[in-house]
């Protein structure tokens, strides 16, 4: 087992300490050497026990802030026309209260957080930057051209969800709630999530060649297991919000389909258990930022319109200046050279 000489006690992190390395990660590399204390002294929110785990596994801690930084970009990047624009409102809790509320926003973010150490940690195996992994090991696929050569670095993308695994679900497979009270069926709900982004990470890997030959001949390849573009993760999860499913704690203490007329979600989907609050106007208590101030467009009929995006509210019309490149022409060899146009465009902003 990846983690044997230690207990699954030894990976009760908290969750929105782990998110919070992504905005503050310690900025001195060289205090994660084996036994250097105190860049572990210095993480909030660990026991004991998760102290010393960080202290052995101190290589591993930066890259989780880098995996959770990348899940926060695509997350903004995602929701960007949403009324909820996965916004960080503070340096302690990333999400602020939104994902203490089992909303689809809730499962997004926990599914692309694990997705981002997923992958984060996968490549840094292939960079040589882990002490415990190196190059992927993956067998050669079946469909594989028989005189392709399977080698090369790849993602390691084995060791990169193994680590995920054990690291992120960690708190939730620790707590001791009821079975079948409501905070159970969050921990259920987190489960479910965190194992979506990881297999939409480890799903997308697809193999990568390159041609060895002369003048470009392509007489020879070699292939490797490579990481998806972390955006073709975003969209896919993207996607499995738009259709996550609602779920309800039953009797047996599992999770159970609220309409029954629906397929059972698999191991790769989200599920949400509390109704998503509408984000039109601000409320500290569910985390909505209000939509307020937020750009929208006129012609849309989608959730960027001004119409969805404000709420009915109404909206403001501005003026202002667009800058961008134009009249491009390309000059051998080898450049393009454009001009800069600049024009009076209509902004719309929401009341």
């Amino acid at each position: 087992h990846l983690f044997s000489n230690f207990t699954k006690q030894s990976f009760n992190w908290v969750f929105l300490s782990f998110r919070s390395l992504a905005l503050t990660p310690i900025q001195r590399p060289e205090m994660y050497i084996i036994g250097a204390q105190p860049s572990c002294s210095q993480l909030s929110g660990l026991s004991q026990g998760q102290r010393k785990l960080c202290q052995l596994y101190q290589d591993h801690i930066s890259y989780i802030g880098e995996g959770a930084r990348m899940g926060i970009k695509e997350c903004q990047y995602q929701f960007r026309q949403r009324r909820w624009n996965c916004s960080t409102v503070d340096n302690s809790s990333v999400f602020g209260r939104v994902i203490q509320i089992g909303s689809r926003e809730a499962a997004f973010t926990y599914s692309i957080s694990a997705a981002g150490v997923v992958n984060a940690i996968s490549r840094a195996c292939r960079e040589g930057e882990l002490s415990t992994c190196g190059c992927s090991r993956s067998a050669r696929p079946r469909d594989l051209p028989r005189d392709w050569l399977w080698g090369g670095c790849g993602d390691n993308v084995h060791y990169g969800y193994r680590f995920a695994r054990e690291f992120v679900d960690a708190r939730e497979r620790e707590k001791n709630y009821p079975r079948g009270s409501t905070e159970h069926a969050r921990t259920l709900m987190n489960i479910q999530n965190n194992e979506a982004g990881r297999q939409a990470a480890y799903n997308l890997a697809n193999v990568a060649c390159k041609c060895h030959g002369v003048s470009g001949s392509c007489s020879l390849k070699t292939c490797w297991l490579q990481l998806a573009d972390f955006r073709r993760v975003g969209e896919f999860l993207k996607e499995k919000y738009d259709s996550a499913a609602a779920m309800r704690i039953g009797r047996k203490g599992k999770l159970e389909l609220v309409d029954k007329r629906f397929n059972a979600p698999t191991s790769e989907d989200l599920v949400y258990i509390d109704t998503s609050p509408d984000y039109c106007l601000r409320n500290d208590t569910t985390g909505s930022l209000g939509t307020q101030g937020r750009m929208c467009n006129k012609t849309s009929e989608g959730m960027d319109g001004c119409e969805l995006m404000c709420c009915g509210r109404g909206y403001d019309q501005f003026k202002t200046y667009k800058h961008e490149r134009c009249h491009c022409k390309f000059h051998w060899c080898c450049y393009v050279k454009c001009k800069r146009c600049t024009s009076l465009v209509d902004q719309f902003v929401c009341k």
